[in-house]
Parts: C-alpha cells; sequence; structure tokens
C-alpha cells in the first residue's frame, strides 16, 4: 500500500504536536478500548510503539506498575510531551532500536497503519520474548469514509489513505509466525458543526499525509464548496460525522 514518506510522516506529527491532545477524543477512546481487550498479563517490559504525547502510558503503567516501560515515537516534538515517567526513544515502528526477545507487551495504539504492516509486525514479532503479546489498533478500509464521499464527485486525488481490512491484518500476523492471532472491529465516530472544522481537526492530529496521488496544489474555492455541499448530504443532529473503522489485534508469539 502506498504511504507517505517517513519524512512527511514525521513533519506532519511535529507540526500537530501542540494541538494533538486538544483534538485527540477518537484516539484516547480507542486506547481504552485497547486496553480493555489485555488478557490477564504481568510484562515485565513493555514498549508503547508510536506513543505520540503518551497517553497510553499512564494507564499502562498504573495496569502495569512493575514493568519497565519503553516509549517509543517517530516524532521528537511528540516525545517531548510525554509526561509519564518512562524511557523515551525516538525510533521507527519498522526498524525498531531494540534487542531481540526484550519485551514482553508490544502496545502499539493507532500508528501501524502508517508504517509498512508486515514490516511493522516482523519488527514486533522480533522483539518479543517467547509467549509475549501484541495488543495494537489499526484503521480499516472504511476509515473517513465520508471524506471519500465528498470529493468522489470534485477531483481525482486521493483524499484518505488505503488501510487493511482486519482479515488481511490477522493473516499478516499468522504469517508472520504468531501462535494466536484475533481481531476486534468497532466504529467509533466524531462529529463536528461544519466542514472547515472537521479538516482542521484532521490536520490537527497529524492525520492528513497521503502520500502519491494527494493534491499538491490549493484548492480552488469552487472545488471547495462542491465537496463541502456533498458533505452536508452526510449531516445528523450530532453535526458532520467522521468514522474510524477501527481494528484491534491481539497476537502471541
Amino acid at each position: 500500500m502506498n504511504k507517505p514518506s517517513k519524512a512527511r510522516i514525521r513533519q506532519s506529527f511535529e507540526r500537530a504536536a501542540p494541538t494533538y491532545d486538544s483534538a485527540a477524543d477518537i484516539q484516547r477512546r480507542i486506547c481504552t478500548q485497547l486496553a480493555a481487550g489485555l488478557p490477564d498479563i504481568a510484562p515485565t517490559r513493555l514498549l508503547d510503539a508510536g506513543c505520540g504525547t503518551g497517553h497510553a502510558q499512564a494507564d499502562l503503567q498504573a495496569r502495569f506498575p512493575n514493568a519497565h516501560a519503553i516509549a517509543l515515537d517517530l516524532s521528537p516534538a511528540m516525545l517531548s510531551r510525554v509526561a509519564a515517567p518512562c524511557c523515551r526513544i525516538a525510533g521507527d515502528l519498522e526498524n525498531l532500536p531494540l534487542a531481540d526477545a526484550s519485551l514482553d507487551l508490544y502496545w502499539s495504539s493507532l500508528a501501524v497503519q502508517w508504517c509498512d504492516l508486515a514490516t511493522a509486525l516482523r519488527e514486533a514479532r522480533r522483539t518479543l520474548r517467547p509467549a509475549g503479546l501484541v495488543a495494537l489498533s489499526s484503521l480499516g478500509p472504511a476509515t473517513f469514509h465520508e471524506l471519500r464521499h465528498a470529493f468522489a464527485d470534485v477531483d481525482d486525488y486521493r483524499h484518505t489513505l488505503s488501510f487493511h481490512s482486519a482479515d488481511e491484518l490477522r493473516k499478516i500476523a499468522v504469517q508472520l509466525g504468531f501462535a494466536k492471532a484475533s481481531t476486534i472491529k468497532s466504529t467509533k465516530t466524531a462529529h463536528y458543526p461544519d466542514f472547515k472544522t472537521l479538516l482542521r481537526a484532521v490536520k490537527a492530529i497529524g492525520a492528513n499525509q497521503l502520500g502519491d496521488g494527494r493534491r499538491t496544489s490549493l484548492m480552488s474555492r469552487a472545488s471547495f464548496q462542491r465537496a463541502e455541499a456533498a458533505y452536508e448530504q452526510l449531516r445528523t443532529p450530532g453535526g458532520l460525522p467522521l468514522s474510524y473503522d477501527v481494528i484491534y489485534l491481539y497476537a502471541q508469539k
């Protein structure tokens, strides 16, 4: 799947670091649901891979107070906002700067969708000890389908990333040698008062990088108004909806 370059992803999240927490309600809700699915384990060393501003760290450390916690993110600006006491590492999920068999829990919420999934999961498996656990959330193909609807008759540019399905995610984990792999799906929907606010919210969480096929010039006022009018067709009593097709994967080495 075509992904933005690592440099563009890092740049996007560097810029989003100051606004991320104020716009990340859905992301926090997804973290909570991912944690709810954890089995009864007692890791001695855990990794929060793609930790962002570290929202999950406080919960993970409260749940596993005796574990050595590592927070890793591609963006140093995001890492600088992690408040929980932990080891902070600027690094890439596709090339983890960690030793083989050094982790009991690999946790990652809404980060692997920016990566080559097989490479990221291969690195997760490499760094896990025997019987170690992967717990991650990612995004499925229906994510931001409202944006695709809005721009369908406006232009031929890409306006959302491509995402793996739950079956694809599970199959990749099994092919890489995870002994047990299961997925759970859910939909989370945010609502916004208008189209401009919705687009600003997407930018505020750093989710506006699209890779090849994206628009590289400014959108004309007429194109914006056509997309806005199409999105208005989806308005609900709560406002303009933006859906996250969420996939939770739990896989044991």
